[in-house]
């Protein structure tokens, strides 16, 4: 899969300047996250410390405070302007810590944290590094459940944009076997991920463009186009998106990687690859690896 490095700064400002408009405009966000803390009900967990990697506003958060009443939680995040919103009078009732950091080099001990939960963060950061670093923190049987963003995620909008011109104009997301041969590496136990697809629809691509800038997710490659996209460019990139509409509406397809792993009882590190597997089977083996069974 082509690459390009990332630009963490205008990751950081991007969010920094979404943190007013993001929850109105996060409706895939919601959806994941609901998924997620789903899942954890396929586990007998009774953590410690959980870390909310890439907490935004702070939604996860507060609903694993309330879910694990005893837990301590570490709401993480790289844009100050997400944590304050986190901070909002009506989280207050279900305290939560709120630490700005990087994922690539988070401020915690060694097998420090018993569960991290991470939606739809990883696609912006260098993902071997968080990774590793989420391996690191992560104590013996510690459980990693996370979302990402799939390389068909936008495909209609990158489509359109290869009929106006040459240029990086989306994002270019994480495949889910990259993903997997990447938890290997960093020593995760018998990772397990699949891939669900949600479309969302609109009336015109104005109105996409509007909720993609509202949640933050903007092209954050090094190699983007920079410059502004004239009235005479963006009509084209309408015309082209036109191709895709159906049942009056524009369709923006979203891939979804599921992923989840266990930090093993020993230290040492296993190498190879992992393949796709059913939700059946990640029931059987979360099941199974559950602590205390």
């Amino acid at each position: 899969m082509e690459t390009s490095a990332l630009d963490p700064s205008w990751v950081r400002r991007s969010f920094d300047r979404a943190a007013a408009t993001f929850d109105g405009a996060a409706v895939l966000h919601a959806a994941v996250r609901g998924q997620l803390l789903e899942r954890l009900d396929l586990t007998d967990l009774a953590p410690g410390v959980i870390l909310d990697a890439g907490a935004g506003t702070g939604h996860a958060s507060r609903a694993l405070a309330r879910r694990y009443p005893s837990s301590r939680v570490i709401a993480m995040d790289s844009s100050l302007g997400m944590l304050r919103a986190a901070s909002r009078r009506r989280f207050r009732r279900l305290a939560f810590s709120r630490v700005g950091a990087d994922a690539e080099r988070l401020p915690l001990a060694d097998g420090s944290v018993d569960l991290i939960l991470s939606n739809l963060m990883l696609q912006w950061c260098d993902h071997e590094r968080v990774f590793g670093e989420f391996r690191r923190v992560l104590a013996p049987r510690g459980f990693l459940s996370f979302s990402s963003l799939g390389p068909d995620t936008l495909r209609e909008l990158r489509a359109a944009w290869q009929q106006v011109d040459s240029q990086l104009r989306v994002h270019r997301f994480l495949d889910m076997h990259d993903l997997g041969d990447a938890l290997v590496r960093a020593g995760f136990a018998a990772p397990v991920l699949d891939v669900e697809r949600y479309t969302l629809t609109y009336t015109d691509v104005r109105h996409l463009a509007a909720d993609l800038q509202a949640a933050g997710s903007r092209n954050a490659m090094a190699g983007r186009s920079k410059a502004l996209t004239g009235p005479r460019k963006f009509a084209a990139l309408e015309t082209a998106y036109e191709a895709h509409r159906h049942a009056g509406r524009l369709p923006a397809t979203y891939e979804v990687v599921y992923g989840q792993a266990w930090a093993p009882l020993a230290a040492a590190r296993r190498h190879g690859t992992e393949e796709s597997i059913s939700l059946q089977e990640i029931e059987r083996q979360l099941r199974i690896r559950s602590p205390g069974r």
